[in-house]
């Protein structure tokens, strides 16, 4: 027994020596999976059983420079963050949890180049066609994501974000650092009042007016992959790959109505349908900046607009702190307050603020507690 023992050790070390001094394999990239129908819609090869394809989405008129106001309306971003440091990303995941069970199979990169007074957005995707290769699309992915970049996306924070650390934690891949601006919670500010929900293609088509013909709804992009593994149909494939294209295009879209917000929302008040205490909020930084008289003049706006009473009785209130304690015009305030008393319902919980002001301006000499 012991001598057939050693007579097997010797041949397994053998087999092993033969095989080390062998010429090595090379790894099929393709696992022999025919993506001839992928070649033809410009994807090549990024690594073993990944596929990549680079096309531009549009042109983008943006203001000149990141507005000030950026960093209020989307956390993350600030008046010096350069358009061309925003990497928007999408993923397409096999499910809704962010647990290890799910994967992510396709991702969408998209940034502004710059293009005279222009910017066209550049996309780039990535395309996973078997669970073997998930390593290679991972670290294909991590390397979109470059020092500097401000990662953009729409419940990214939540979501894909998770996703991608838990595939990094699974491969054993080291993920760097990076800021990340989720439009959603600004999405939710500007129009949960407006709409029935505030998901991405909502706000697409019932705001943006863009639309969405012909799209293959993201929620049957696991079935799809996973019919693909079974059958290698690409052509349903190639529709979520589309539609995850175009994520990244409504993304960039949406950012850029925040954006022209940002810089002047009483100017895209008119054009674009929004929740005006966008107003309040840009007024706010105005005065904080020491612009006086843009910030009384964009309040005055919002007061007298077809705002909702609330938010011009707010307007209202702010121009009356100012009148009282910056320009020292306590009838200014008094008539502003009284103004504010007219408009809003009877049942407002805001009533009492204005009444106790009111009362305390309508004493000669008395002045009001600041307000903050």
């Amino acid at each position: 027994m012991p001598g057939n023992l050693r007579d097997r050790l010797k041949r397994i070390q053998t087999i092993k020596q033969s095989q080390s001094s062998a010429a090595p394999v090379e790894k099929n990239a393709d696992a022999g999976r025919d993506i001839s129908a992928f070649s033809k819609r410009g994807w090549s090869s990024a690594g073993f059983l990944t596929l990549k394809r680079e096309m531009d989405s549009g042109v983008f008129t943006l203001p000149q420079k990141m507005p000030e106001a950026a960093r209020i309306l989307m956390p993350g971003i600030t008046g010096r963050t350069a358009y061309e440091a925003l990497l928007f990303f999408d993923l397409e995941t096999t499910g809704l949890s962010t647990g290890a069970g799910t994967i992510a199979f396709l991702a969408a990169f998209g940034r502004f180049v710059h293009d005279g007074e222009k910017y066209t957005l550049a996309v780039t995707q990535y395309l996973l066609l078997d669970f073997p290769g998930e390593y290679d699309f991972i670290k294909a992915l991590l390397g979109e994501i470059a020092d500097g970049s401000v990662i953009v996306s729409f419940n990214g924070r939540n979501f894909d974000s998770q996703i991608l650390r838990t595939r990094c934690l699974m491969n054993g891949i080291a993920q760097g650092e990076y800021c990340h601006a989720d439009l959603l919670y600004p999405a939710r500010r500007l129009w949960k009042r407006l709409l029935p929900d505030c998901r991405q293609g909502t706000i697409e088509t019932n705001i943006l007016g863009i639309g969405r013909e012909g799209d293959v709804p993201g929620s049957m992009a696991p079935e799809i992959w996973f019919s693909f593994l079974k059958n290698n149909d690409a052509v349903p494939l190639l529709g979520i790959c589309e539609h995850n294209r175009r994520d990244i295009a409504g993304l960039a879209s949406l950012f850029r109505a925040m954006a022209r917000i940002a810089e002047d929302p009483a100017a895209e008040a008119k054009k674009l349908q929004f929740d005006l205490t966008a107003f309040l909020r840009h007024a706010r930084l105005l005065f904080r900046e020491g612009k006086y008289g843009e910030g009384r003049e964009l309040l005055c706006t919002a007061a007298g607009c077809s705002a909702s009473a609330i938010v011009r009785a707010m307007a209202l209130r702010m121009l009356a702190i100012d009148s009282e304690w910056r320009q020292k015009d306590k009838k200014l305030a008094l008539d502003l307050t009284k103004s504010a008393l007219q408009i809003l319902p009877s049942d407002s919980s805001l009533r009492e603020d204005f009444e106790h002001r009111r009362e305390r301006l309508q004493i000669t000499g008395e002045s009001f507690p600041k307000l903050q």
